[in-house]
């Protein structure tokens, strides 16, 4: 892949602003998914996951203000920032990784089948305020109502309170399991392998999904994007003056990608089932509308991804050790020498 040559430039690109509901939040700020200046990293690390186990037992218990389904949506958040974080502890956690990674993505899929219907919704009432221009009164309100029709299925196979507990007594017994981790080494050090390798895989991703351009392949390249803004947070403290704007257009990024995969999904489902959905006409005007912003979107995508994704894996790595030490030398942090490029 050429790197950039040039400052970050998004003039070319629209504006980010997500008009799904569920995204304009940036994160929970009610947990600081971040390591702490002069905090040892493995007591950090240990730290944050017990903070994210904690705030999704809340949710998921009714002891948050969210609503049902945004209470679920905030606990599989939860479960993906403690992910993302074992990710970038992988080279040191080895067994444990993968023991620790299953059971939090079986976690969050417990928890998906209760949250994906109303995300359908969130995602086709979306897409209609979107082009709400080019639709007459009533246009692809049967594609809606089946959606709510579904979500009601969903709602009534079971008492989902109880699996919402149960999935919360397991997380409990996870916390205790925390403290056992094999985490030693301290200092950027500690990061800097795993932050490096998921970069790269980034990297890898979007030349993947550029050349093979299939839904699988821009969902795949959206998860490891997600990795790295989740790595990128956890090292808010020891940020310079360019990794705000950093943060904020790889959230715009991952956001991008998210959309364009559920639009995807949705249009499935759709296609599916055409007559639960109104049929073949007003099928094939979603699906119209649906592919058109999902070109909209993967262009964006492509166009910030590869400026994103022109440094080399190491050269980045060595950037953020460089704010690292900055901090722990107690110099300024606009005292860095090398700034990060291309973002």
């Amino acid at each position: 892949m050429e790197a950039a040559s040039r400052e970050f430039d998004d003039s070319r690109i629209r504006p980010a602003r997500s008009v799904f509901r569920g995204e304009l939040v940036i994160f929970n700020k009610t947990v600081a998914y971040r390591l702490k200046l002069g905090e040892q990293v493995p007591a950090g690390v240990k730290r944050i996951v017990r903070e994210e186990i904690k705030a999704a037992v809340r949710q998921l218990t009714g002891a948050g203000r969210a609503d049902r389904d945004e209470a679920i949506h905030e606990a599989r958040k939860n479960m993906k920032k403690i992910r993302g974080l074992l990710r970038l502890m992988r080279p040191e956690l080895g067994e444990t990784y993968r023991r620790e990674n299953s059971f939090f993505r079986e976690a969050g899929l417990q928890l998906s089948q209760f949250r994906d219907a109303g995300a359908m919704i969130e995602t086709f009432d979306a897409l209609r305020r979107k082009y709400r221009s080019e639709l007459v009164r009533g246009r692809l309100a049967a594609i809606r109502r089946g959606l709510v029709a579904r979500k009601q299925e969903a709602e009534q196979q079971g008492n989902i309170q109880q699996a919402l507990n149960r999935t919360a007594a397991a997380l409990r017994r996870s916390g205790k399991r925390v403290e056992t981790w094999p985490l030693a080494a301290d200092g950027f050090a500690a990061i800097a392998p795993g932050f490096e390798a998921t970069y790269r895989r980034g990297r890898q991703a979007l030349a993947h999904a550029r050349k093979h351009p299939l839904p699988e392949n821009y969902h795949e390249w959206r998860k490891r994007v997600k990795d790295h803004w989740y790595h990128v947070r956890l090292l808010e403290g020891v940020w310079d003056g360019t990794m705000p704007a950093y943060e904020r257009r790889l959230k715009d990024l991952e956001t991008w990608l998210g959309e364009d995969h559920n639009l995807v999904v949705l249009r499935e489902k759709a296609m599916a089932e055409p007559d639960l959905y109104g049929g073949e006409s007003e099928i094939a005007l979603f699906v119209r509308l649906a592919d058109e912003y999902r070109k909209e979107l993967r262009g964006n995508a492509l166009a910030l991804g590869a400026q994103f994704y022109g440094q080399k894996p190491r050269q980045l790595t060595r950037r953020i050790g460089q704010m690292w030490d900055a901090n722990k030398n107690g110099r300024p942090k606009a005292a860095v020498s090398a700034p990060v490029r291309n973002v």
